[in-house]
Formats: structure tokens, C-alpha cells, sequence
């Protein structure tokens, strides 16, 4: 497959903190600082207040969120400061998203002081705004502005780590893959730099993919994978289910890379956060060679949709959470008679069987009676296989076809795109430029409600070609088993029961129902 490149647009206001169609206010709160060693000091406080406080309130898009004030005290460091720590300490509690004073002086004197306090007010979403210096700590000129103040020096380290990050992300961009082999299993770093299969480490990723198909949980895999003496990525004996989930769940495995999943916002810290769309992230199809085929792996994340609704999937043999009661709807569970002597067997019986004073009368199977069905059931689609295969093919034509809904969706996401970026660029010139309230109202309201009708029509059509898309793998699967099934079926498989069954239904001894992956039902 020919490498493809997608971009995913960010969709959170650098400016709110929120989805770029949220209508939230910012909540704006002003601080002052005056001496008060001089009479005509304290006419400029009460002025300041007076001021700020109305400035917050003219803003239709601004709620008012307090004023917070210090007199008399010293500027050269923010730890006495009582109205300072308050107000900082109502930010860091996300009461506060933007905080409006004088200049940088009136904030802190100290510029180690003010540097680390907006560095942690941007962490936690709090910008501030420096009226006389006309500075945004979330714009990137603001910043490199106080930067300057504190050193030289600084400001070379960011330019570094900036220079870095274009880097990183232009290699994004470009569609090349990073990746951590020290805690990657599966893959080697090449000659030049691309993944390579490590055919060792592989052979465990197949062994998850399998046994998840065939059944079993995240915890029942994770136990298996610590008994055989298989290291974690991590170098540990002991896997957790967690691990194995993500493995099931990395696109890497397919062959293909998403690449941004966090992204550092502040240079300084270092820190790594999740990419919740805050910055593009880019989707690269066919970069490596795959160690799971995309069929399997795709099966493999329908499959965990679908036990994520199922209430109560345990998973801890190939039989769990497969087999129903037909008279209760409740699941067969495995029972041990004679667990001490030589009779010693495994029995599925309802759950509810005894739960209720009327027992359910469905009865009791042997794991020899599940398997024989089976076997039977497999047998009889190859028998009826000519018909089963061209039944099964137009069913999938007519239910799954997804061209027109894909046209749309191409459509809309250009559409979308563009109304985000305008949206973007609206709320950005109503932060910085004064402009009649009234007017840019009308303006948001329009973009805001073009964008949501696009968006509530994009995720109808997406989920349609998602729904679409599980069916048509189904059936493709299906379709492809069955193909393969040999001429004869002599003995129970556990790859073809993962692959051919979806559940199974008992209503007595002489009706046993079994529905397959594609839906259709065949009765024993």
C-alpha cells in the first residue's frame, strides 16, 4: 500500500481551552497592586478597580470573575502578596481563565517569580494579559517578550526546543515514524531508521491477536503471557491487562502509524500530555511492514467494541460470554462436578438456572456436546457452501455500501475544516483587537451554528460508514472462512469457533441455535 499522509485538524481554542464550537465565556478576573506610602497611590488603586471592573463587564464574552488586590506591601516577591496567592490559587482550581493587570511590574517585580507563575497558570489554561506592555502569555510573541526579561539565555533554549519541535513535527508531517523500541516489542529500528520486524518479539504480538480472537479477556491473556515466562515491553515477568489491551489496540501492528498522540505544550517542563486535539495530529497509512494483517487487526477492534457493550464479558475460556440461555437470555457459566475424583468434569449450565424459584428447563452441556455442535455446524456450511457464499455476497453488496456516504463525509470534513478555522480566526482578533461586541456576536453565532450542523451531519454520516464498515468486514471474514473451511471438519478447532461464531443459543438438547459472525443462524 501506497503511503498516505492524513491531517486531523486541532479542534480546542488556544485562546478558551474549549472545543472551538463551544459557546463557554471566559471567566476574567483584574489585579492591582499599588504602595500606599503616598496619598495620590491610593486614588490609583480605587481607579484601577473602578476600571478593570468595568472592562470585564463590556465584554459580552467575558464573565466576570473578581478583583483581586494588594496595597501596602512589597512587589519584589509574590509569596506575601494575600491577594496574589488567592487569585492564583482560584486559576490553578480552574475558576479563572484569564487574569487582566497594569503591566508586568504590578504582577511581580521578581522576574523568577513572574515567570514561574504564568508558566503554571498557562498549564493549567490561565492566560494573562499586560495591559501597558500589551502582552497575551498565550501568544507566542507575549511570551518571548518575557522571556527576554529574564535572560538571554532562556530564550535561547526555547528557540532550540522550538526548532526541535518544527523538526519533529515536520518528520510527522512528511509521514516518517518515531518510536520508542526500548519499550516496543514487535519491531527493531533499521539500517535506515524504519521499523523492522523482529520475527521473536512477533510471534508473541500474533499469540495476543489470536488468543483474543479465540476468545479469551484482557486478564485471562495477561495471566497465559505471564505463566509461559514472557517478558513485558517494559522488560517485567508480570503483564497486566492494560499492556495487553494496548497492544491489541496500536495501529502499528497493521502496518500503519498515528503519529501525535501528545505533544509537549511548554518547553521548559518538558512535559508530555495527551494530544486531545490541541495540536494536528497525522494518521500515515502503509508505513511499515504489518506484523498483524489489517483484516485481523480491524476484526480485532470490532470485537472490542462490541465486548465494551456487553455487560459482564469475562472471557476466561473460548466458551465465555458465547453461550446464551434461550429461555432466560442469561449466559452459561462453567460448573465443576466431581472436581475431586476420577469423574472430575466441566459443565456450561444458565447463570439463572437457580436464581429464581422457576428454574429455568434449558439444560446443562459438556464442553465434548459444545464442541461436537460445532464441528456439526461447520460441516453443514460446507456442505451448502456454493449457496451459504453467494447468499452471503449479495447481502453484503446490498447492506454495506458506503460510496455515496463517503462522498459526503469528504464534503463536510472540507467544510468543517474550513468554518474551524474561521471560527479560530474570529476568536483570535476578539482577544486582541477591541471590536464592537454586538457585531462579533452575530458573527460567532453564525460560524458557531454552520459548524455544529456540519458536525452533528459529519458524525451521523461517519458512524453510518463505521456501522457500515463493521457489517462489510463481517461478512468479509465470514465470507473468507467459509471459503477456506476444508472438505471435511473432523475435530474442534479453536481459530475457526473465534472466527465463525458469534453466539450461541440453547433452548434444549435437541435445539441448539448458532448465530455467526455474519448473522446468519444455524440450527443443530
Amino acid at each position: 500500500m501506497a503511503k498516505k499522509v492524513i491531517k486531523i485538524p486541532a479542534t480546542v481554542s488556544q485562546f478558551t481551552a474549549s472545543p472551538i464550537d463551544s459557546r463557554k465565556k471566559r471567566r476574567v478576573a483584574g489585579y492591582a497592586r499599588v504602595s500606599t506610602d503616598h496619598d495620590e497611590q491610593l486614588t490609583s488603586y480605587e481607579a484601577q478597580l473602578d476600571y478593570y471592573t468595568t472592562l470585564i463587564k463590556s465584554h459580552d464574552d467575558w464573565e466576570f470573575a473578581g478583583m483581586y488586590s494588594d496595597e501596602g506591601v512589597t512587589g519584589t516577591s509574590t509569596k506575601k502578596r494575600e491577594g496574589f496567592q488567592t487569585m492564583v490559587a482560584d486559576a490553578l482550581a480552574g475558576k479563572i481563565d484569564l487574569i487582566i493587570t497594569k503591566s508586568v511590574s504590578r504582577f511581580a517585580r521578581n522576574t523568577v517569580d513572574s515567570l514561574s507563575t504564568i508558566r503554571e497558570l498557562k498549564e493549567h489554561n490561565t492566560e494573562v494579559y499586560f495591559e501597558k506592555e500589551n502582552i497575551w502569555t498565550f501568544d507566542s510573541k507575549g511570551e518571548l517578550l518575557i522571556t527576554i526579561m529574564s535572560s538571554l539565555a532562556q530564550e535561547e533554549s526555547r528557540s532550540i526546543s522550538e526548532n526541535v519541535t518544527w523538526g519533529h513535527r515536520k518528520r510527522m508531517a512528511d509521514g516518517k515514524v518515531a518510536v520508542a523500541y526500548s519499550r516496543f516489542i514487535g519491531y527493531d529500528k533499521g539500517e535506515d531508521g524504519s521499523m523492522v520486524i523482529n520475527e521473536e518479539e512477533a510471534k508473541v504480538i500474533r499469540l495476543i491477536y489470536g488468543e483474543f480472537l479465540a476468545g479469551l479477556s484482557y486478564h485471562a491473556i495477561a495471566d497465559r503471557l505471564t505463566a509461559l515466562g514472557i517478558k513485558t515491553p517494559g522488560g517485567k515477568s508480570k503483564w497486566s491487562q492494560s499492556t495487553v489491551k494496548s497492544i491489541l489496540k496500536n495501529e502499528k501492528y497493521k502496518g500503519d502509524a498515528l503519529l501525535q498522540k501528545s505533544y509537549t505544550p511548554d518547553f521548559l517542563t518538558k512535559k508530555q500530555v495527551v494530544n486531545n486535539g490541541e495540536v494536528p495530529q497525522y494518521y500515515v497509512q502503509g508505513s511499515h511492514e504489518p506484523i498483524i494483517e489489517p483484516e485481523i487487526f480491524d476484526r480485532v477492534q470490532d470485537m472490542i467494541k462490541q465486548r465494551a457493550s456487553k455487560r459482564g464479558y469475562s472471557g476466561v475460556t473460548i466458551f465465555s460470554s458465547r453461550i446464551y440461555c434461550g429461555e432466560c437470555g442469561a449466559a452459561y457459566g462453567s460448573k465443576v462436578w466431581h472436581s475431586t475424583d476420577k469423574y472430575r468434569r466441566v459443565i456450561w449450565q444458565c447463570n439463572a438456572k437457580y436464581k429464581d424459584k422457576k428454574h429455568c428447563s434449558t439444560p446443562h452441556l459438556t464442553e465434548d456436546e459444545i464442541k461436537t455442535a460445532f464441528v456439526w455446524v461447520a460441516n453443514k456450511l460446507v456442505t451448502d457452501r456454493t449457496v451459504v457464499l453467494k447468499e452471503l455476497r449479495e447481502i453484503q453488496r446490498t447492506l454495506t455500501g458506503t460510496d455515496e456516504l463517503e462522498t459526503e463525509q469528504k464534503q463536510l470534513a472540507e467544510q468543517m475544516n474550513a468554518d474551524a478555522d474561521a471560527v479560530q480566526e474570529l476568536i483570535a482578533q476578539n482577544a486582541r483587537v477591541a471590536q464592537d461586541q454586538t457585531e462579533y456576536n452575530l458573527r460567532y453565532d453564525a460560524l458557531v451554528s454552520r459548524f455544529d450542523k456540519t458536525k452533528a451531519r459529519y458524525e451521523q454520516v461517519t458512524a453510518e460508514i463505521a456501522m457500515k464498515g463493521v457489517r462489510r468486514r463481517e461478512f468479509g471474514r465470514f465470507i473468507k472462512s467459509v471459503e477456506n473451511l476444508p472438505e471435511m471438519i473432523n475435530e474442534f478447532d479453536e481459530a475457526l469457533w473465534g472466527s465463525l461464531v458469534e453466539k450461541v443459543t440453547v433452548y434444549s438438547k435437541d435445539k441448539i441455535v448458532f448465530t455467526m459472525t455474519s448473522g446468519m443462524e444455524i440450527e443443530v
